[in-house]
């Protein structure tokens, strides 16, 4: 195959890595395709952030979207929220976008993971799909992540003061002091998340977000008031407070989210 007719693809999320690379890789593949898979369900700190993105990029991102949505998914898996056992909204709302996006072309898909992770992103199952790593390729880590965005004057997006990483409002994989910062952030959010929220009157079975827990239960001013005085538990050690986001919510101690969501 010529290599002219090759694509270059990168998928941000609306994260600082993936923006990092965009911003890495503007000048050394000016050919670049930057593509934005929308759920629709988005933090608005996200839109905004990619939207700075652009004006750095001097490019515009393709935003793709599913057309038919969340909330017709949700209908087809009964009722189901996504978790960590069914992400089946990453599957019809992020990668399916994409994958139609891409087609039958012979795409080099650009992954925004860092040298200091030791994780993997998004392998597609379709061969036409080559993922590379120009982050670990060349060595480059959170530093150098942060550095990027300073110097292109775009920064870290703005929901880092309260949330370690971008998604879905409503994202399950959400933290409980993450969720305690999209109450005080965005009640109106908070409250639709809620909303999916339901028990089955047959079953008692509860369908909730957080394991164990519904968002009314967790709104409760004891329960906010237990979860802060864990968190700042955790952050005892005096360290930055993005680096400190960064330790406790990319640690190892819960399950990674799918990186075509967050990165």
């Amino acid at each position: 195959m010529e290599i002219d007719k090759i694509r270059h693809i990168l998928c941000v999320s609306g994260g600082k890595d993936s923006a990092a690379l965009a911003i890495y890789m503007r000048d050394r593949v000016p050919q670049m395709e930057y593509v934005f898979c929308d759920t629709e369900k988005e933090l608005p700190e996200t839109y905004d952030y990619l939207a700075r993105l652009e004006g750095v990029l001097g490019r515009p991102i393709l935003t793709l979207r599913d057309g038919r949505g969340f909330d017709h998914w949700l209908n087809i898996f009964r009722g189901y929220l996504p978790s960590s056992q069914m992400r089946w909204c990453t599957r019809h709302l992020k990668l399916e976008p994409f994958e139609r996006y891409v087609g039958d072309s012979s795409v080099i898909s650009y992954v925004g993971i860092r040298a200091d992770e030791d994780r993997e992103g998004y392998i597609s199952t379709k061969p036409n799909i080559k993922p590379v790593f120009p982050f670990k390729e060349a060595g480059l880590c959170y530093t150098d992540v942060v550095r990027i965005l300073e110097e292109s004057g775009i920064g870290l997006p703005q929901y880092r003061t309260w949330r370690s990483r971008s998604g879905c409002y409503f994202c399950f994989f959400q933290q409980k002091i993450e969720w305690v910062g999209l109450l005080e952030h965005h009640p109106d959010l908070f409250e639709l998340a809620s909303q999916y929220e339901k028990v089955d009157n047959a079953t008692g079975r509860r369908f909730t977000w957080c394991d164990n827990e519904s968002l009314e239960e967790l709104s409760r001013s004891e329960r906010i008031e237990a979860i802060k005085a864990e968190y700042a538990r955790r952050t005892e050690r005096q360290i930055p407070t993005d680096r400190r986001l960064a330790e406790i919510f990319e640690d190892d101690s819960w399950e990674r989210p799918c990186l075509v969501c967050t990165l």
